[in-house]
């Protein structure tokens, strides 16, 4: 397995590459402390599996996940984070990473995980999946992850009252788009009006 580690913290960055470069089956590409540095580098040396922190400086873990993954598909991606909130959880999962465990782990549980990602399986602490599985077993399971980033900008615009002519003037966008934007979001939210539609938001966590 060829594994590249992203970690700002340089002591933890350093135990990672020492404990991971040592075991048998895993050659470590490269250890950055940054997303930035990390794309230059990986261009040059790419890894099959990528550990990254989430919590950077500059450019964040998510951002970089999905970054990478769209230019660089066949890596495999786990997140290893202090954060275990609903929002970074579903987020770096909806941005590429197959795999979620937090720091934290002992050194055997981080090296049977990145194993098992490898092999294509999707790792995760005992607590990232329970909020996974509790997630959708809710009948009232928040649409926010459903809405796209222009969608929740647009939502947050009705909110705040403004026109449609003001909110294309806010975003950069023709009026023609936001109305296309907002009759999908009334969709997604379930509702037949701008008042339905922010009630529904307010209810599921998008607003």
């Amino acid at each position: 397995m060829k594994l590249a580690i992203i970690e700002d913290d340089p002591m933890l960055r350093e135990n990672l590459k020492m404990l991971l470069g040592g075991e048998p089956g895993i050659t470590v590409t490269g250890a950055y402390p940054s997303a930035e540095e990390a794309l230059r580098g990986i261009k040059k040396t790419p890894p099959e599996v990528v550990l990254c922190d989430l919590g950077l400086p500059g450019m964040s873990g998510i951002e970089f996940i999905k970054a990478l993954k769209k230019s660089m598909p066949a890596i495999e991606f786990m997140a290893h984070t202090v954060f275990d909130d609903r929002e970074n959880v579903f987020s770096a999962i909806k941005a590429g990473a197959s795999g979620y465990l937090l720091k934290g782990s002992s050194p055997r549980e981080l090296i049977e995980a990145l194993n098992e990602l490898y092999k294509g399986g999707s790792p995760m602490s005992p607590k990232i999946a329970r909020r996974v599985i509790h997630e959708f077993q809710d009948d009232n399971i928040s649409e926010q992850f459903i809405l796209s980033q222009r969608e929740k900008a647009i939502i947050k615009c009705v909110e705040h009252g403004m026109t449609y002519k003001e909110i294309a003037v806010e975003l950069s966008i023709s009026a023609h788009t936001v109305h296309s934007h907002i009759k999908r979001i009334y969709e997604k939210l379930h509702a037949k009006d701008r008042g339905e539609a922010l009630n529904n938001a307010r209810k599921t966590g998008v607003l």
